[in-house]
């Protein structure tokens, strides 16, 4: 047996102490280690006084000594634990794990009952083979003691009885010491890991909103970033707070000392840390990606690289005793870690409460010599307030879908753009490119150029030269999407944009809702720049995206609530707004305005779309493909929407529909290769680019065309020929060169030669308009 510290010299105690890493023979693990011939570790036999000589010999050769042992009351059993675990409870005094040879505790024994509690040392003689452990062949020596003192006090000094082994009887279901060692262990790892779990969850909803744009189609409305984090991160701590609370509640009702030893209000505080630390852990990821899925990788990696390290490394650096605190503090700074650590001061101290050393954790003992409660929750603060400035940061210098994005060093004066107003930007209209001197589009240039110098709020939105080039990528050279675009829009009128696919429409209407930042130029709505004032210019506008942006897990009217109060409509004044906007897209009866809008049909969230862009009265609205899947009934019901809107605001519609143009717009504008090609109304456009007869003849397989041909010519010199296809032409006659009676009597003469199976007279349409406009600017352009 080891003897007490108080008994030990220094020069002996390599000599003396008994290592369990010792390798004995295969024999020797079925003895106990102290009894192994092979060891040079002396022997000791304890008695209350010692006499001169009082060694002994052993057949094995060991000298086995006398060591005087102290006999010391203690009071109560929570005395002996508060003693013993000196060493174990963080407390200043150090003490040796075997600086006690065993405790007894006889509790309320008497003549009829014999209750008995003994402490014994295991430390350093524990060795496991074969299911031996060597504890159980001491531990009857000390069962002997005390059974035997327990006897003589009852029956007198001759009475003893010997035990030569232990068995248990049966009892309570209880853990061996070892099995609850291990399942300690294993609760620390699930509660760590359980209390993380929450990162993927939260990060997921985050940037799902991100990934549909909703958040964009929020801040298009009116909703800033600091209101939307604000929200966003409120409803995070609500989620995550009562998400602790189960946590400790069901851990109390569970009997777990993890939970019930150590203090509430201690537990609470320092998870509340612990959860304002991860939200604002998850806004920095949110900040960084813009897809679910690699949010969920990056998260759920996180998750698992974590729990590893932080049991292979944290927690062997917590523990062992030859790494400076100066090297666990920089672990600890690891996001995660200083978690760990707290959880695993949680679970030490209640395991110490369990064995009676204490009632756990409870606020004094954050002094505690060795206790990292405190450092920990430093550190998760001090993370909580830098990462929250860094989402932020990094919210609005990365392009990761939720906007227009600053300079990396934004938040210095001399890099911030200073808010500017109409009437003291600089004109930038004075350029013009090359061929495209077109009388209209020179007219719309320079009336807004004369707006721009007399500052006057009549239009609604002013486009100022405004221009988008992406530069080149990969050896390509830049691209020039918007080529100095000028345009003024009055208010309550619709201008329809018209253009073919990657004309540069997609790139301007960007500009305008604030995707995108203008290369160079402007434009302002009610006298806001969009380069500097974006965020006021929100407030003022709607918009109905290409693609519907809709929770699919809110109704109808729920959606329009939300926009409502984004647009500052409260009480009975938002009621009737959505009321009225469902009414005027034709979702209000039925049902359909309760019903989650995942379960819309296409033109259902179309119509949606469109109630949304224009709730709250906003003075302008974009509208893009707004009929897109609608069929004739609802579409011709939401184009008398749109009339009825543009009543108060401006309206910019993009389209490929030339008849919803043509009934919907006020005034209309070609966009080709990034350049406004045309402006007029319908009826201007038609008679400027048209001014001509559409005249179709259709004769049988083909076999007289020369013969149709010849006849239209002569009729007409200026004819041109735009269609021939199996039998089918198409001429295009200048309305100043022929008559319509020339033409039917064209018809009749052709009949009397040859069988006419279809012929057909129309006058120019704007589709027409819309395809000779197009081809003589792509035309242009290929010859630049």
């Amino acid at each position: 047996m080891n003897p007490p510290v108080s008994a030990r010299n220094p020069s002996d105690m390599d000599r003396i102490v008994l290592a369990t890493s010792v390798k004995f023979p295969l024999a020797s693990y079925l003895m106990d280690p102290a009894f192994d011939p092979g060891s040079p570790s002396p022997l000791y036999y304890l008695q209350s006084k010692c006499k001169a000589n009082s060694s002994i010999p052993y057949p094995s050769g060991q000298e086995v000594k006398c060591l005087e042992c102290l006999h010391l009351w203690r009071n109560s059993s929570s005395d002996v634990n508060k003693e013993l675990y000196k060493c174990k409870g963080g407390n200043k005094q150090h003490k040796e794990d075997n600086e006690f040879a065993a405790a007894f505790d006889f509790s309320d024994s008497n003549g009829a009952k014999y209750n008995m509690t003994v402490w014994h040392e295991e430390t350093q003689v524990t060795n496991f083979m074969m299911g031996i452990t060597f504890e159980y062949n001491r531990l009857p020596r000390w069962l002997n003691l005390a059974s035997n003192a327990y006897l003589q006090v009852l029956q007198g000094p001759g009475t003893q009885m010997l035990f030569e082994f232990i068995k248990e009887v049966p009892t309570i279901i209880r853990l061996d010491s070892r099995v609850q060692g291990v399942l300690d262990f294993l609760l620390r790892i699930a509660s760590f890991g359980l209390l993380i779990y929450p990162v993927t969850v939260l990060v997921s909803l985050i940037v799902y909103e991100k990934e549909k744009n909703l958040r964009i189609m929020m801040k298009m409305h009116g909703l800033r970033d600091t209101a939307y984090w604000a929200i966003t991160y409120f409803y995070s701590l609500i989620i995550s707070v009562l998400f602790v609370q189960f946590f400790l509640i069901a851990g109390e009702i569970s009997g777990l000392t993890f939970f019930s030893k150590n203090d509430y209000t201690l537990q609470s505080i320092f998870y509340f840390i612990h959860v304002n630390w991860q939200i604002s852990f998850v806004f920095v990821i949110a900040a960084l990606v813009s897809t679910v899925k690699t949010a969920q990788v990056i998260s759920s990696s996180y998750m698992m690289l974590v729990c590893v390290l932080a049991f292979f490394v944290a927690g062997r650096c917590i523990e062992s005793t030859d790494i400076s605190s100066s090297v666990v503090l920089l672990v600890e700074i690891f996001p995660g870690f200083a978690l760990y650590r707290g959880v695993y001061e949680f679970q030490k101290y209640a395991t110490f409460a369990r064995n009676g050393a204490d009632v756990g954790m409870r606020w004094k003992n954050l002094s505690d010599t060795g206790n990292g409660m405190k450092t920990a929750m430093i550190i998760m603060v001090t993370e909580w307030v830098v990462m929250l400035l860094l989402a932020y940061y990094l919210d609005q210098v990365v392009s990761s879908g939720s906007g227009r994005t600053k300079s990396p060093f934004f938040f210095l004066p001399t890099f911030r753009k200073k808010p500017t107003s109409q009437q003291s930007m600089q004109i930038n209209s004075s350029q013009v490119l090359p061929g495209n001197n077109q009388s209209d589009v020179d007219q719309e240039r320079q009336k807004v150029e004369q707006l721009m110098k007399e500052g006057s709020r009549t239009h609604t939105a002013v486009c100022d030269n405004i221009r988008k080039i992406y530069p080149g990528r990969d050896g390509n050279p830049a691209k020039a999407a918007v080529k100095g675009l000028s345009l003024a829009l009055e208010r309550s009128e619709c201008f329809g944009m018209l253009g073919p696919n990657g004309a540069g429409k997609t790139s301007f209407i960007s500009m305008m809702i604030g995707l995108t930042e203008p290369t160079s130029g402007t434009a302002y709505i009610e006298g806001l720049d969009i380069t500097t004032r974006m965020d006021e210019v929100y407030t003022c506008m709607g918009v109905c995206p290409q693609f519907d942006l809709l929770w699919e897990t809110l109704t109808g009217r729920e959606h329009l609530y939300f926009y409502g109060r984004l647009k500052n409509l409260t009480g009975s004044t938002l009621a009737q707004a959505v009321e009225e906007a469902l009414k005027e897209v034709n979702l209000f009866h039925g049902g359909i305005a309760d019903k989650h809008a995942g379960k819309y049909s296409g033109g259902m969230k179309r119509r949606l779309s469109v109630a949304i862009s224009l709730i709250g009265d906003p003075k302008i609205v974009y509208l893009d493909e707004p009929s897109t899947g609608l069929d004739p009934v609802s579409r011709n019901s939401l184009w008398s929407v749109v009339k009825r809107a543009k009543q108060n605001r401006a309206i910019l519609l993009t389209t490929h529909s030339m008849e919803e143009a043509e009934a919907l717009c006020d005034r209309l504008g070609v966009f080709v290769d990034g350049a406004l090609r045309c402006v007029g109304n319908p009826k201007e456009l038609k008679g400027r680019y048209g001014g001509y007869f559409i005249f179709t003849m259709t004769t049988t397989s083909g076999k007289n065309d020369e013969e149709v041909e010849d006849m239209v010519v002569s009729l007409c010199r200026n004819a041109v020929k735009t269609y021939h296809l199996g039998g089918t032409q198409k001429f295009e006659l200048p309305k100043q060169e022929v008559r319509l009676a020339d033409i039917f009597q064209l018809v009749e003469n052709a009949k009397s030669k040859f069988p006419v199976q279809a012929w057909g007279l129309a006058d120019t349409t704007l589709e027409d308009v819309f395809i000779k406009v197009t081809r003589q600017a792509q035309a242009r352009s290929s010859d630049e």
